[in-house]
């Protein structure tokens, strides 16, 4: 049984490098979600955390 819960918040939108503007998960995760088990979830959660924190610090830096 999986526990955890994926980040998609229905606004997938691949920048450059394959990564959704709205989860912050590469495409390959993305694809691999359904098939990883928690420890792999956590991972890519974790991840897509620190691509978030610094598309934050990027976007403020350029204000």
């Amino acid at each position: 049984m999986q526990n955890v819960t994926s980040t998609c918040v229905r606004n997938c939108c691949l920048d450059k490098g394959d990564i959704c503007l709205g989860c912050f998960r590469s495409l390959e995760e993305i694809m691999r979600w359904s098939e990883a088990d928690d420890q792999e979830r956590r991972a890519i959660l974790q991840n897509a955390l620190q691509r978030k924190r610094l598309n934050a610090q990027f976007c403020k830096s350029e204000s």
